[in-house]
């Protein structure tokens, strides 16, 4: 996955099999030991309870219904993301 097209924080999206839209909280979560490109709540209802959580990857993803708000600090972000993702990936070679 390429850190630069992870979708950023309040996209709401569609994902395969689901039967209801998702917004995105959060990106890269790990969960026993595997990495996803995003966690999310359903949309519109958001956060209800831990059970209520989904994580997904990028190519799950059918379509995108809103594109949440990117800015300067968001850029810095996702720069500084990338990189730290090079750095995990060297360090598992």
């Amino acid at each position: 996955m390429n850190v630069g097209n992870l979708f950023p924080i309040g996209t709401v999206v569609t994902v395969k099999d689901a039967n209801k839209s998702m917004m995105i909280i959060g990106v890269l979560p790990e969960n026993d030991g595997k990495r996803y490109d995003y966690i999310a709540v359903l949309y519109p209802e958001g956060y209800l309870t831990e059970k209520q959580i989904y994580l997904f990857n990028h190519d799950d993803v059918v379509k995108v219904e809103y594109l949440g708000y990117m800015n300067a600090e968001y850029q810095v972000f996702r720069q500084d993301l990338e990189q730290i993702m090079k750095e995990v990936d060297a360090e598992k070679k």
